[in-house]
């Protein structure tokens, strides 16, 4: 005999209810990291293994997902409501701008060594296979002949450091005379083939479109795309003066509180910080604080003379304010 229809729902509802309240069933938490359009490859490295470690240490399974772009673009996002519960970014004025707007802790320089920079980079050339153009510098890329491909300054940190490395150099070069800096910036602009958007949309322009002489980017990305679309036919070159580029870290407090992530979200950001996941980064092609990681890559990193935005700039506010904003030094330079 069949039960009744009303029975047999309640049955189905105390069973369901069961399910939805059993600790073998509770949902993991996961937590999300916005980050620079290029790091995808190092944070699926990274994730699995902060994973397995938190498992291990705190016997709870957890999940870490990703948000790329542009660093500029994903802090506005964050701004407009993606519910990201950390950030690592490339540039400074990504994570001070949600600062601002107290989505990040005032003091988030502070919250982690190194001002809550666990790695950090500069700006190299990936030419093609022997190196055509002979490009060696800076001084190189203002030639008639060059066509370069590096992401936009107004959109990407990325494209920012290349302007602003650019800059420092003629500076020194020019003994800090503005008419021949601006000059000299001119023409480097105007030899610029392609503009994108981020990092990741150069390098599809530079190899898979096959344009320009020349792409500019982070030394961690040249490096790794040579490695990843073949060593004998392209060369990474790091001219004799750069720029230090800073890979910023901070939580976004109010959305890892409102996640109840507050926890899993500093454990995760000190976890950059380990001896294992320094060595991680330099294996990425990325400069490392950690000693013991510097003196055993000492050989992978060749020798540049960094600048400091700070100290050829002012700040990078006034970085910012002078040259990025909407008829600044950089709309200037590109008026024809």
């Amino acid at each position: 005999m069949s039960l009744p229809v009303v029975f047999r729902r309640s049955m189905l509802a105390l069973a369901i209810g069961a399910t939805l309240s059993s600790p073998a069933m509770a949902q993991e938490r996961e937590l999300l990291n916005s980050s620079y359009d290029i790091a995808r490859e190092l944070f699926a490295e990274i994730n699995p293994k902060f994973e397995s470690w938190w498992e291990e240490e705190h016997d709870e399974e957890i999940e870490v997902s990703q948000s790329h772009g542009g660093s500029s673009a994903q802090a506005r996002a964050i701004m407009q409501g993606l519910r990201a519960d950390v950030v690592t970014y490339n540039q400074v004025t990504d994570v001070q701008a949600l600062a601002d707007a107290d989505l990040v802790a005032e003091d988030w320089q502070d919250a982690l060594p190194n001002n809550a920079s666990p790695y950090y980079s500069t700006t190299a050339f990936l030419v093609r296979k022997d190196n055509p153009k002979g490009i060696e510098n800076w001084d190189d890329l203002v030639e008639e002949d060059i066509e370069m491909v590096f992401p936009n300054p107004k959109t990407s940190g990325n494209g920012r450091y290349t302007y602003l490395a650019a800059w420092g150099f003629a500076d020194e070069q020019f003994d800090g005379d503005e008419e021949q800096i601006q000059d000299f910036m001119r023409t480097f602009l105007g030899n610029v083939e392609v503009f994108d958007n981020g990092g990741r949309g150069a390098t599809t322009s530079f190899i898979e479109r096959e344009i320009g002489d020349v792409l500019i980017s982070f030394e961690s990305e040249v490096n790794n795309i040579r490695k990843e679309y073949g060593s004998d036919d392209y060369e990474v070159i790091v001219p004799p003066t750069s720029i230090l580029a800073e890979f910023p870290v901070a939580v976004v407090g109010p959305n890892a509180e409102r996640n109840e992530n507050s926890d899993l979200a500093q454990s995760y950001l000190e976890y950059l910080y380990r001896e294992d996941t320094q060595r991680l980064l330099a294996g990425f092609n990325y400069r490392v604080h950690h000693e013991d990681v510097v003196d055993e890559y000492a050989d992978e990193f060749p020798d540049t003379d960094l600048l400091k935005v700070e100290d050829v700039f002012g700040s990078w506010e006034e970085a910012m304010e002078t040259h990025f904003e909407g008829g600044g030094m950089l709309d200037q330079l590109q008026r024809r």
